[in-house]
C-alpha cells in the first residue's frame, strides 16, 4: 500500500489564531487553553484525535502560545508534589495529558488563513491523508465523528469533510457544500464548495464544520490557491477545486461529506462557549447534581424577576 493510501496517523491542529473575540481573557492566554469545565479546549481535541486512532498531532502556533507546549510536557515538580500529598487522582490527570500523543509544533508565521495554517503543515505530514481538526469545534465523544471520516476517506479514496444541516440564515457563517447523494445514508459527494454564501445564494444547508480528512494532494493545491475572502488562503478554495474535477481522482481529487447529526459544541462564540460549560458540567457526576438544582432556582427567580418589573 502506497503511503497517500494509507490510514491517515497524523492529525494537525491549527492554534495560532489571536483568539480577539474573547479579549480580554486572551491578551495573555491563548484561546486554546480556555477551561470548558476544568479541561482547557485543546485537550478535547487531542483527545478525539487519538481516540480516532491519530497519535501523532501536529499543533500550527503562533507568539504568545507557550502554554500549550507547557501543558502537554511533563511538569516534574507538579508531579512530585501531587505524589509527595498521596493525591493520585491527580497525579493522573497530569501525567494524562503529556502521555496523550506525540504532540510537534511549528509557527505558522505570518497567519495568511486557514489554507496557509494547512499548508505549513506539508514538511510534517509528507505524502499522506491526514485529519484537521479546528480547536473552536468540539465534537462529544459519545459521538465519534472523526473515526467515520476516516473510514469513508479509506473507502473512497480524496478528500472528506465533515458536514452539519444548519437553518438556511446561519449558512452565512460557514462554508457551505453542493452535494449530491451517494449509497450511504451520513455520505454525500461534495460537487461544490463556496466560503460564507449569501443565504439566498447557498447551494444548500450543509455547513461545513471543524473536521477534514484531506489527501495530500491538497498541498499543490495550496500552492497555487490565491488569497480569496478576507485577503486569506481558504481551505475551501482549494477543497472546490479538488471537488471541481479538474484534479483526477487517481491523484486525489475528489471530496466526500459526512453528514453529522451529533453533539457539538462552538467554543469560537462567547455565547456558545458559556452553553458548553454548562451542558458538561450538568453531564458531570461530580458536578451535575448540585448545578442542576441551582440551575433551576436561578432561572426561576430570574423569570419572577421579570414578571414583577
Amino acid at each position: 500500500m502506497s503511503l497517500e493510501h494509507a490510514r491517515p496517523r497524523k492529525a494537525v491542529i491549527p492554534a495560532a489564531g489571536l483568539g480577539t473575540r474573547f479579549l480580554p481573557a486572551t491578551k495573555a492566554t491563548p484561546k486554546e487553553m480556555l477551561p470548558v469545565v476544568d479541561t482547557p479546549a485543546i485537550q478535547y481535541v487531542v483527545e478525539e484525535a487519538v481516540a480516532a486512532g491519530l497519535d501523532d498531532v501536529l499543533m500550527i502556533t503562533g507568539r504568545n502560545k507557550k502554554s500549550l507546549e507547557d501543558h502537554f510536557d511533563r511538569n516534574v515538580e507538579l508531579e512530585l508534589a501531587l505524589e509527595a500529598k498521596g493525591d493520585a487522582a491527580r497525579l493522573a490527570q497530569v501525567r494524562h495529558t503529556s502521555e496523550l500523543a506525540q504532540v510537534h509544533y511549528v509557527r505558522q508565521g505570518d497567519p495568511r488563513g486557514l489554507g496557509h495554517a494547512v499548508l505549513v503543515a506539508a514538511a510534517h505530514v509528507g505524502d499522506e491523508p491526514f485529519a484537521v481538526l479546528l480547536g473552536d469545534d468540539l465534537i462529544d465523544p459519545r459521538d465519534p465523528l472523526l473515526s467515520r471520516m476516516l473510514e469513508v476517506q479509506e473507502a473512497r479514496g480524496g478528500s472528506v469533510v465533515a458536514l452539519m444541516e444548519v437553518p438556511r440564515e446561519q449558512i452565512q457563517l460557514y462554508g457551505c457544500a453542493a452535494v449530491e447523494p451517494t449509497g450511504d445514508a451520513d455520505v454525500v459527494a461534495i460537487t461544490g464548495l463556496v466560503e460564507k454564501p449569501d443565504p439566498d445564494e447557498a447551494p444548500s444547508s450543509y455547513a461545513v464544520i471543524g473536521r477534514y480528512v484531506l489527501h495530500p494532494a491538497v498541498f499543490d493545491v495550496l500552492r497555487t490557491t490565491a488569497p480569496g475572502r478576507g485577503n486569506e488562503i481558504q481551505l475551501t478554495d482549494a477543497l472546490q477545486t479538488l471537488a471541481s474535477g479538474s484534479v483526477a481522482v487517481a491523484a486525489g481529487g475528489g471530496v466526500s461529506g459526512v453528514v453529522f447529526r451529533g453533539r457539538r459544541y462552538d467554543t469560537g462564540d462567547r455565547g456558545d462557549y458559556l452553553k458548553a460549560v454548562i451542558r458538561l458540567a450538568s453531564e458531570r457526576e461530580d458536578l451535575g447534581p448540585d448545578l442542576v438544582s441551582w440551575l433551576r432556582e436561578f432561572v426561576a427567580e430570574h423569570d419572577s424577576a421579570g414578571a414583577s418589573a
